[in-house]
């Protein structure tokens, strides 16, 4: 039996046994379907992913309805998700493969990977399971999984490294089955092959794993190495009117929270009451910082100081209702904020 065939052969009985089989993009299973849960995963758990994936999926059932819908009312659907630009990148997509496709999911890999969003991994994983295409992929579970059975020296985001995974994953990945054998090297990734305290009795590639024979498994990926984050600070103004209205302001399209609504944001050392009569023409009755926190991205971490603005009774008189507008979350559908706004917002919210 060769390496290839005596690799994929014992993955595939483990999943028929253990594997994931009752996830929501699994039934029903298409392109469109596929495509939606690959972005929803990409850096983030199949346990946070499912009650988003099937809102979403209540909401844009295929293709075209996705495509109709105006960007706000799919970030509205992702809020709290993060990572933002996947939600516009699907929406951007699906758009393009409106009038350029017919409406239809392309089902060439070249064409895939030509989409707003999608990798080489992530191009293979979604027409190796809605289609059955021999693809290969290499996602966060998977490069765990292989650098572990090969004993794969460095950090997987050093393009050597990558590149010798990237062998592997092709060496392994069989002629046949390629839908269940993508799930399942996913599924040994996340449920077995884990980051931390891995279930190595449970592996049936263990008998051959490098790492396992060699008791190096906490060895194996190499971290990403260290780099300190840059911190930046920045005050979110609570503007609330006499009727207890919450003043918001859509960010621009591209950047941290792209085309979410947000509250208006300061330096921390600008005047509170310059900034509120210069940029809205508003009187401050009165103001008060609250306690600051910190939300991190990949990149950087935020200082975050909400400050409560109390502004004179006539300031919901707004110009640009397509950039701000007075919200009393109220509704049965708030707009679509990050979760840091959003928890400020909760915070603040007068009833």
């Amino acid at each position: 039996m060769s390496e290839r065939n005596s690799f994929a052969t014992r993955l595939l009985r483990w999943h028929r046994q253990h594997g994931r089989h009752d996830l929501p993009w699994q039934c029903d299973r298409n392109l469109y379907r596929v495509w939606v849960a690959e972005i929803m995963l990409q850096q983030t758990q199949v346990s946070t992913v499912i009650p988003y994936y099937q809102c979403f999926m209540s909401v844009f059932p295929d293709l075209r309805a996705l495509s109709a819908a105006p960007l706000e009312r799919v970030l509205e659907c992702w809020s709290g998700l993060g990572y933002y630009s996947r939600a516009r990148n699907l929406h951007r997509t699906a758009r393009i493969i409106a009038a350029d496709y017919d409406g239809c999911f392309p089902r060439d890999y070249v064409d895939v990977l030509s989409l707003p969003g999608i990798g080489r991994s992530t191009a293979g994983a979604i027409l190796a399971q809605a289609l059955g295409q021999r693809h290969t992929l290499l996602d966060g579970n998977v490069k765990r999984v292989l650098a572990r059975y090969h004993a794969v020296e460095g950090w997987p985001g050093r393009t050597a490294v990558l590149e010798q995974l990237w062998r592997h994953a092709e060496n392994h990945t069989p002629e046949r089955n390629l839908a269940d054998y993508t799930q399942a090297i996913m599924d040994l990734g996340a449920t077995v092959c884990t980051r931390s305290r891995p279930a190595c009795a449970s592996c049936p590639l263990r008998s051959d794993c490098i790492a396992s024979n060699t008791d190096r498994v906490g060895l194996f990926p190499a971290p990403r190495p260290k780099k300190t984050l840059p911190v930046k600070s920045a005050r979110l103004l609570v503007l609330t009117n006499k009727q207890g209205a919450i003043l918001l302001e859509k960010r621009p399209p591209a950047g941290i929270w792209g085309g979410l609504w947000s509250l208006p944001e300061t330096a921390p050392d600008e005047s509170v009451e310059s900034v509120c009569k210069d940029r809205w023409g508003f009187r401050v009755l009165d103001f008060e910082d609250g306690v600051s926190f910190r939300h991190s991205f990949s990149h950087y971490h935020l200082d975050i100081t909400p400050c409560q603005v109390r502004v004179r009774e006539r300031a919901d008189h707004i110009n640009d209702p397509g950039q701000l507008f007075w919200c009393r979350f109220d509704d049965s559908t708030p707009p679509a904020m990050a979760t840091p706004v959003a928890r400020i917002v909760r915070q603040y919210t007068i009833t």
